[in-house]
């Protein structure tokens, strides 16, 4: 089956991810693991940051050499010889920030992801619609490169693809209540992304939560945040800021924003309350509609 969602610089991302947490596992430096393969130290900073091909060979002689299992050496290898793939999203590439071009290969390789989101609908979930408002004025989009915008946003949607080869995604969030207050595009465009909420919440690979202004205090007060897990490599999180994004990759860390998300969903309404908080938002849009 061909990986639509390959993309060559996020699996080096991840390789070189796993590289230096089993090396720091085993209480490797860089110069030793230099000596496995007679290369240089600046070459294994290199391999651990992503920024050279990883040759599988190469890959699979660190890990050994780290205490890897023999399984988890044939799943990174395996990786190695997949960075050599076409970038899926390259159609899109000119309205795409470098920095965050990443991400959108990282997100193509998830089978799960999820998403705090304090002031907006995360991407996954949003309408084109809906989307396209959001970019109504925005500073860092041109209004000429607005559309390409939206399709790219919309190009990265997995949750309910019909493209056999395109593995849905796995998908949690926690959005609060005031999201949903926020008239996005106006009324009959808020309205039509309320009821695709509503659409995607009765798929099973998605879980969404409605986080009520009554719960004062809660995890997600810190920031919003993503998690993104992997069928063959360590999950990471992501924070992102205007102008840039942060990983989480320390896998402690990693672990403190996974309880966090859990904390998050048990914090905020079930999935049933949730769906019926939204059915009343639409109900008001409805009404007011009609005044």
């Amino acid at each position: 089956m061909v990986d639509h969602r390959a993309d060559p610089s996020a699996l080096r991302f991840l390789i070189g991810h796993d590289l230096r947490a089993e090396r720091d596992r085993s209480g490797w430096k860089q110069a030793d693991a230099a000596k496995v393969i007679g290369s240089s130290q600046a070459k294994i900073n290199y391999l651990e940051t992503g920024k050279t091909q990883q040759k599988p060979g190469e890959i699979a002689a660190l890990l050994r050499a780290y205490g890897a299992d023999v399984e988890h050496v044939d799943r990174m290898s395996s990786l190695a010889r997949r960075a050599d793939q076409g970038t899926w999203w390259a159609p899109f590439s000119d309205v795409l920030p470098d920095w965050f071009k990443t991400f959108v290969g990282l997100e193509g390789l998830a089978t799960a992801a999820f998403s705090y989101e304090s002031l907006l609908l995360p991407g996954q979930l949003q309408t084109s619609d809906y989307a396209a408002a959001l970019l109504v004025g925005n500073l860092r989009v041109p209004p000429r490169e607005v559309q390409q915008v939206v399709r790219a946003r919309m190009a990265r949607q997995r949750l309910d693809s019909t493209d056999q080869s395109i593995v849905p995604l796995r998908f949690r969030t926690v959005i609060e209540e005031y999201v949903l207050d926020r008239i996005v595009g106006g009324p009959t465009v808020m309205r039509a992304q309320l009821e695709h909420l509503l659409e995607m919440m009765r798929r099973d690979n998605v879980e969404l939560h409605v986080m009520p202004v009554t719960t004062t205090v809660h995890d997600g007060l810190d920031g919003d945040f993503l998690l993104l897990d992997f069928e063959v490599a360590q999950s990471i999180g992501y924070i992102e800021y205007p102008a840039g994004a942060i990983y989480i990759q320390d896998q402690d860390q990693v672990d403190g924003y996974a309880l966090s998300a859990d904390r998050l969903c048990s914090a905020a309404l079930s999935g049933p309350d949730s769906a019926k908080f939204i059915e009343g938002r639409i109900a008001g849009l409805i009404a007011s509609s009609e005044d």
